[in-house]
């Protein structure tokens, strides 16, 4: 299932002004005046509470009206955002990770030697256990069965047909509609201003490129997330990338400014994330020579998403918090400051 970028504007009232009585005579005929019309402009963050919308606009105001002592050129323009839990939920599990387990519960009557594995064995049938036991070790070899020997293009359609089409169970939509429409809105309203929208997370590249551009109108050359070892051959005489067993680039936490500098190679203005994770990302931010602005999503809301900070594996916020307040980043309280979480609400 396929569905086009949401639409992240509310239409407002029209007020139309008319001149109502003065009329223009015209070879001695009365003809009405055209009546003059102006469209109000819609509310671009209508998903927003009035106080981060305000501190957004503004912001955004000084930073792009021409004559403004904090004015920014357009082609320093870099806004950077997380993605799991910044752009659409990573609770229970990240996403990625719900890919892998239904991957290898499709794959597993296919591979004798995965039914060996007891490890693997568990979590097809849903204990997640060892794997907990098992670290990062064990998530690595997930990671090695569930992605590597394919090729891009075979892994690209695995994935869209897995976000087209996959339930999410708590809100029984697919993926690719469970996605934030406040942070939808500010990805649309900082683009419309000419700023560059770059995802920068600790996802695989590959997996979150598959999805960006429908998700987030975000093109897949815009994305850096993590990334393996790959393979160049001609095969059958096209040429072909294939995922291969090897080292992994982590594209979390000082990680991230290190890809911002590899990568786009410019210093961010703007920062969206949501945990410890992304605190080096909003600190590098932060020293830009620019009047920037840093937004971590707190979330509070436990009906409408998920309430979690300190006792999570994913998305632990705590440091940055504690330095969100020091250097006045702006913490978003998810249940107040999100009038909806997602366009389906």
């Amino acid at each position: 299932m396929k569905i086009t970028y949401p639409t992240l504007l509310i239409i407002s009232t029209l007020c139309v002004l008319t001149s109502c009585k003065e009329q223009t005579k015209v070879e001695g005929a009365t003809i009405p005046e055209t009546p003059v019309t102006e469209v109000v402009q819609t509310d671009a963050l209508s998903a927003w509470a009035d106080t981060p919308k305000k501190r957004i606009k503004d912001w955004v105001t000084a930073v792009t009206a021409k004559g403004s002592s904090d004015f920014i050129p357009v082609e320093d323009r870099i806004a950077v955002f997380d993605n799991d839990g910044t752009l659409w939920p990573e609770q229970p599990v990240p996403n990625q990770a719900a890919y892998m387990f239904d991957y290898l519960k499709k794959e597993y009557p296919n591979y004798p030697e995965w039914q060996k594995d007891t490890m693997i064995s568990a979590v097809v049938k849903g204990n997640y256990g060892p794997l907990k036991k098992a670290g990062m070790t064990g998530l690595m070899t997930i990671i090695d069965k569930t992605h590597t020997l394919q090729t891009e293009d075979d892994f690209e359609a695995s994935v869209k047909k897995w976000i087209d089409t996959t339930m999410s169970k708590k809100y029984n939509k697919p993926y690719n509609e469970v996605v934030y429409l406040p942070m939808l809105q500010l990805l649309d309203y900082l683009k419309a201003h000419d700023f560059k929208n770059f995802i920068v997370s600790g996802g695989g590249a590959d997996f979150m490129r598959a999805y960006a551009e429908e998700a987030y109108n975000i093109p897949p050359y815009q994305v850096i997330g993590s990334y393996g070892e790959t393979r160049y051959e001609v095969i059958d005489g096209k040429p072909t990338i294939t995922k291969i067993p090897g080292s992994i680039y982590v594209d979390d936490k000082a990680g991230k400014p290190q890809a911002i500098h590899r990568f786009i190679g410019k210093k961010p203005v703007f920062c969206g994330g949501n945990s410890d994770g992304d605190q080096a990302m909003m600190q590098y931010t932060s020293s830009s020579k620019y009047k920037s602005m840093c937004v971590i999503l707190h979330h509070t809301d436990g009906e409408r998403e998920f309430e979690y900070d300190l006792k999570t594996l994913s998305g632990h916020l705590e440091t940055a918090l504690v330095e969100a307040k020091e250097k006045n980043w702006m913490v978003v309280d998810m249940k107040n400051d999100f009038i909806k979480i997602f366009d389906f609400e």
